[in-house]
């Protein structure tokens, strides 16, 4: 099944973003094999040479590392301290925050539209 891309953002930095969220949420785990390019492209529904700049990227950014013949795996050093899990939250934050503020709410506006939503919401 191909990925859900939109228009708005490059889809390798869609890629990217995805595949921190699924290292962020536990299903990719650190020392976790990534699949090859090819197969992960596919599975996108994307150009082998976008999904390579997104693994390219990734690896700059320390979030993956390589292995000269053995692939791709998911870098152990991110989990110390739950960086890549609090800094894609904060990511989230500033897009609610910034919506919020087109929208002509304040800060106290903004909480209570938040406490109001997860109040509403089951399990929370």
């Amino acid at each position: 099944m191909a990925w859900k891309f939109h228009n708005n953002t490059p889809i390798y930095i869609q890629i990217m973003d995805e595949i921190k969220l699924r290292i962020a949420k536990g299903v990719l785990k650190p020392g976790d094999k990534v699949p090859p390019v090819r197969e992960l492209a596919i599975t996108a529904g994307v150009n082998p040479n976008t999904m390579q700049k997104a693994l390219s990227e990734l690896e700059r950014e320390g979030v993956l590392y390589s292995e000269r013949t053995a692939g791709r795996f998911v870098a152990k050093i991110l989990w110390g301290d739950n960086n890549l899990k609090e800094n894609m939250s904060l990511k989230y934050v500033e897009a609610y925050a910034s919506n919020m503020r087109e929208l002509g709410y304040e800060k106290e506006d903004m909480l209570h539209a938040l406490k109001i939503y997860l109040e509403d919401q089951e399990g929370y």
